[in-house]
């Protein structure tokens, strides 16, 4: 985005307005209408997000918690270290749609 702003002032010198280049100002109004998308960041750092997988570590913990819990056999400490990768899978499932969609953006632009 070049940004490339000249004010309007009145005649006093005080600033009541504001010029946008086309381009600056299309970006801003586009890039006001979609929360959901990851702005900002390069189509390469978009792909690795949406690439993105759990470490082997989590992974490997997360498969021999929830076999485990199939079989009734998670105690009380595994079932909050279940309780408290869960979520941050479910975050990170989110990030990684929204750099998806952000990808589908930028193509379609």
């Amino acid at each position: 985005m070049s940004r490339s702003v000249q004010y309007v002032t009145n005649e006093t010198g005080e600033k009541i307005g504001v010029l946008l280049d086309l381009e600056t100002y299309y970006q801003l109004i586009d890039s006001s209408e979609d929360r959901e998308l990851l702005k900002g960041l390069s189509s390469d750092e978009l792909e690795a997000l949406a690439d993105s997988i759990l470490s082997p570590k989590a992974q490997g913990q997360l498969d021999d918690l929830l076999a485990n819990n199939s079989e009734g056999e998670v105690s009380i400490a595994e079932n909050d270290i279940l309780d408290n990768l869960l979520p941050q899978i479910d975050q990170l499932n989110i990030i990684k749609t929204r750099a998806k969609y952000s990808l589908e953006y930028l193509e379609s632009k």
